[in-house]
């Protein structure tokens, strides 16, 4: 674990200090956000709220963390969560899990043509897939620590990340972009 994060992480745990807790929010906010508005199919209103959710349950519950894991795990941990909260809030009741109606933003950046269809293409993932995809292909995490964020066993993860990753090939070549 990174020493400097378990120092503050101590810091805010034992004397609840605040000042502590705003620099692992400085610098865990971009990553947060970043992970939320994949999940969220770049919906940056959302993200932000679920943001926000995100470091207010970390820092009532900063007392849970063990050192298990990093900082950073424990917290897109809770990311995660609260993401799946919204989603069981939010899904009609007469839609099953992970067939509600996803949309897909029109302002992504400087590329939009290309982002759109990214966009697209991790829309038609399940929610599970998604998930697996943006942290390991997207923030770069390893699988036993996708496994410890999302809670799942280590080859469902690898299971996800295999269909997930046909799905977006199929998605692409089938909208004109090749394998190279």
């Amino acid at each position: 674990m990174n020493l400097t994060d378990l120092t503050l992480v101590t810091q805010v745990a034992v004397l609840g200090n605040r000042k502590a807790f705003d620099k692992l929010v400085v610098k865990y906010q971009s990553a947060v956000r970043r992970f939320l508005l994949h999940l969220t199919m770049g919906d940056r209103q959302l993200s932000d709220d679920l943001a926000q959710d995100t470091f207010v349950k970390a820092y009532l519950n900063i007392r849970q963390f063990r050192g298990n894991s990093a900082f950073s795990t424990w917290l897109m941990r809770i990311a995660y969560n609260v993401f799946y909260d919204y989603k069981r809030k939010k899904t009609p009741p007469d839609l099953p899990e992970g067939e509600e109606v996803l949309q897909v933003p029109l302002s992504l950046g400087e590329a939009p043509g290309v982002r759109l269809d990214i966009q697209s293409a991790l829309s038609i993932l399940k929610d599970e897939e998604r998930a697996c995809i943006t942290l390991q292909l997207i923030d770069g995490r390893p699988i036993d620590e996708i496994a410890d964020i999302t809670g799942m066993p280590q080859n469902t993860v690898k299971s996800h990340l295999r269909r997930g990753k046909e799905k977006l090939v199929n998605y692409l070549n089938e909208n004109g972009y090749e394998r190279k």
